[in-house]
């Protein structure tokens, strides 16, 4: 594997353009032979850090255009979408916990990733059910009631911590957001941007406050 072609990849299991992405990235590490690095975070947290507002508190006109965006893209992702979850919004640190714990065991977690995210957004269940995430990591090929158990760990819940103070640190404010030789991308849609940097193989461009 090449050594440069690496990708954090910083997700909530509760983010729309996550989940609307996904599969077209994980078609963007097959063909690129990539390597992931998967950074759970709590989105709320980043967006408080980082000046953005959570879906109920944006402007009336900036939720109707979303409400559109969203069929635009699940049409041309050619993906199921639930447009008005019933659970939604809500917090999936149970999930991202178990996650972690699988991490810790270096399991793969990809199917994983995939299904949490189809939680809200495709199967419309409960995202803060234990139950939910069991039946999601047994559904993945893991044992979703271990992971359950191990993910109350103190270990586990200094690395949620940790990760969440990285990507406030590295100026991360929305999901999904990727790096790629410390060049962010922020969206699904800047996808096709994060393709050309790899295969292109041209210098990063650097990333920092304006000052």
């Amino acid at each position: 594997m090449n050594a440069t072609r690496k990708i954090d990849f910083y997700f909530s299991f509760i983010s729309l353009y996550t989940y609307i992405g996904y599969e077209a990235f994980e078609d963007l590490v097959k063909k690129y032979d990539l390597e992931v690095t998967y950074k759970p975070i709590d989105l709320h947290a980043i967006f408080s850090a980082g000046g953005g507002l959570p879906v109920t508190k944006r402007p009336p006109q900036r939720q109707a255009y979303r409400f559109v965006e969203m069929q635009r893209w699940a049409i041309k992702r050619k993906i199921p979408l639930v447009l008005k979850p019933k659970h939604h919004p809500s917090d999936p640190v149970i999930g991202h916990r178990m996650f972690i714990a699988a991490l810790a065991k270096n399991l793969d977690v990809s199917e994983f990733l995939r299904n949490a995210l189809k939680i809200l957004w495709a199967d419309d269940l409960d995202i803060t059910d234990p139950r939910v995430m069991v039946e999601v990591a047994n559904k993945s090929g893991l044992d979703g009631e271990l992971l359950l158990q191990e993910s109350t760990g103190a270990e586990i819940d200094i690395e949620v911590n940790r990760l969440t103070a990285e990507a406030v640190e590295r100026q991360v404010f929305g999901t999904p957001f990727f790096f790629y030789r410390d060049e962010p991308f922020w969206g699904q849609d800047r996808l096709d941007l994060l393709e050309e940097a790899i295969k292109s193989n041209r210098d990063p461009i650097p990333f920092g406050l304006i000052k």
